[in-house]
């Protein structure tokens, strides 16, 4: 069954380089191929890695909205995610490319996108090589007997996959040249920030050690700032 999805997963995963391409009208858009392949290499080490090294978290990531005892507003928090990174998908080529929406950004710019692009990757992969519990849901694991991870990249946020996520929002519009991705970007920011408040108060109040550990682990999201 993990075969499956983990086959199924995998050329789910091709849909997002793919409009971004072919949105974009040019297959020649090296911006556009840069991203494609970051994301392909993102989402296709995290996955193998996981398959061979943590099977228990890879079954978790693999649940689905409003199962395990997830928090009843996060399902609607899923959602508003879905649909903002799907819409940022679609508009940053067209914008970027096909239309010409914004304007052409400076080559520094585009490359500081793609050193943002790196710090998450790096963010991402060890957020899921430190924590094991590491669930797309905000629920608590109480078959797996969930506990505070507070090591690894998890000792200077307390959230750093959505740091991760943060630097891949912002970064990938700055790569490509996309002022409405950069909005987007930040409008799903928010959203994120909003979840993070609303799981911190379910691990503060049934995960044994969390309030200790925002005590030790003072940001939430970026260091020195929130």
């Amino acid at each position: 069954m993990r075969k499956l999805q983990v086959l199924g997963s995998s050329l789910f995963i091709l849909l997002f380089p793919v409009l971004i391409i072919l949105l974009s009208g040019d297959l020649t858009w090296l911006a556009g191929w840069i991203f494609s392949l970051w994301f392909l290499l993102l989402c296709y080490s995290t996955i193998y890695y996981l398959y061979r090294k943590d099977p228990a978290l890879l079954e978790e990531r693999y649940k689905k909205p409003g199962t395990g005892n997830e928090e009843g507003w996060d399902k609607y928090v899923v959602t508003g995610l879905v649909i903002g990174f799907t819409s940022w998908i679609i508009i940053m080529p067209l914008d970027a490319k096909r239309y010409g929406w914004s304007p052409t950004f400076p080559w520094w710019l585009q490359v500081l996108g793609a050193i943002t692009l790196a710090g998450s990757y790096y963010l991402f992969f060890r957020s899921y090589a430190d924590n094991t519990f590491l669930s797309p849901l905000v629920r608590i694991q109480e078959e797996r007997k969930q506990t505070v991870v507070s090591t690894g990249v998890y000792g200077f946020v307390r959230h750093p996959m959505y740091l991760g996520a943060l630097l891949m929002l912002i970064g990938t519009p700055l790569l490509l040249g996309s002022i409405y991705g950069v909005l987007i970007g930040v409008a799903i920011t928010f959203l994120l920030m909003g979840r993070i408040v609303g799981e911190e108060k379910m691990l503060s109040r049934e995960l044994e050690g969390y309030q200790e550990y925002k005590e030790k682990v003072c940001y939430r999201l970026i260091p020195h700032v929130w």
